[in-house]
């Protein structure tokens, strides 16, 4: 589960598009970003694997990956894997809300719901379709005022997703995703207690199942172990209290490690630096 090293770090612009379509072997390793991302799928066969659900996507999808959150896609290289990728700076969309207008509403709304598949109606899907396609245009043209542009439209496409998210049912589709109460129970609780004992005998007490269970529903719903899961949410964590001013020290031992020295090396090996480094 590592982080593929050209996706370390935070997002320095205010939004990055990428427009991508291949038909090759991908086998992603699970990764996550310290922004939040939009993926916009448009053609192939593709699922995504996402904090414990497997989205089923359909063309003109989108997916709302939040920051920090793990994910991962499995893809049929049989036919051409197209998407839209935007990555968008916080602050950004932050400074261009106004009063209950919250641009990044959506994700807070993912989240809420533990749902993060958005699947826009015929005309949702031409509004999407014709902003992305104006925000790409500006992006790739040097003509007056082509910048300035881009953000517009980009602004626009966000004002439509928040629209879209706030009345959208695909949650209650069955088809759309394979989901385990019980199992998204358990994920919760991990990201709610990463300070906490989180070893398989006491996930196991706590939620009254068996070991062996706990070990191959991980496998069959995560797509990992519980503990590659674990340890890296714990260092995503202890990196957030890091850049924020907590000492090293004090992060470490605020996430749940017991071992300073084992730290160290599993905080290097997921961000290629170590946590002085890091600040």
């Amino acid at each position: 589960m590592q982080q593929d090293g050209a996706q370390r770090g935070y997002l320095h612009e205010d939004f990055r598009l990428f427009h991508i379509r291949d038909q090759r072997e991908l086998d992603i390793e699970y990764h996550y970003h310290a922004f939040d991302k939009v993926v916009v799928f448009l053609g192939g066969r593709v699922n995504y694997i996402m904090e414990g659900k497997s989205y089923y996507l359909q063309p003109w999808d989108v997916l709302l990956v939040g920051n920090n959150q793990i994910h991962r896609p499995v893809i049929d290289a049989r036919e051409p894997y197209e998407r839209i990728i935007l990555w968008m700076n916080t602050e950004y969309l932050a400074a261009h809300s106004t009063g209950e207008d919250a641009l990044l509403a959506c994700f807070a709304l993912a989240k809420k719901r533990k749902f993060a598949l958005i699947r826009p109606s015929a005309r949702e899907r031409h509004s999407i379709m014709d902003l992305l396609r104006n925000t790409e245009d500006a992006l790739n043209t040097k003509d007056f005022g082509h910048d300035l542009l881009s953000r517009t439209y980009f602004l626009q496409f966000m004002i439509l997703l928040n629209r879209i998210a706030l009345h959208d049912e695909t949650m209650h589709d069955a088809a759309a995703y394979k989901s385990d109460p019980r199992f998204d129970e358990i994920i919760a609780y991990i990201n709610g207690h990463l300070e906490e004992d989180l070893s398989l005998d006491a996930l196991c007490a706590k939620f009254y199942i068996s070991k062996s269970f706990l070990m191959h529903r991980f496998k069959e719903m995560a797509g990992c172990t519980a503990h590659s899961y674990i340890q890296q949410k714990r260092l995503i964590y202890a990196a957030r209290l890091i850049r924020e001013g907590t000492p090293v020290l004090t992060a470490c031992a605020q996430c749940g490690f017991n071992d300073y020295s084992a730290f160290l090396r599993a905080f290097k090996r997921l961000f290629g630096s170590t946590p002085r480094e890091l600040v």
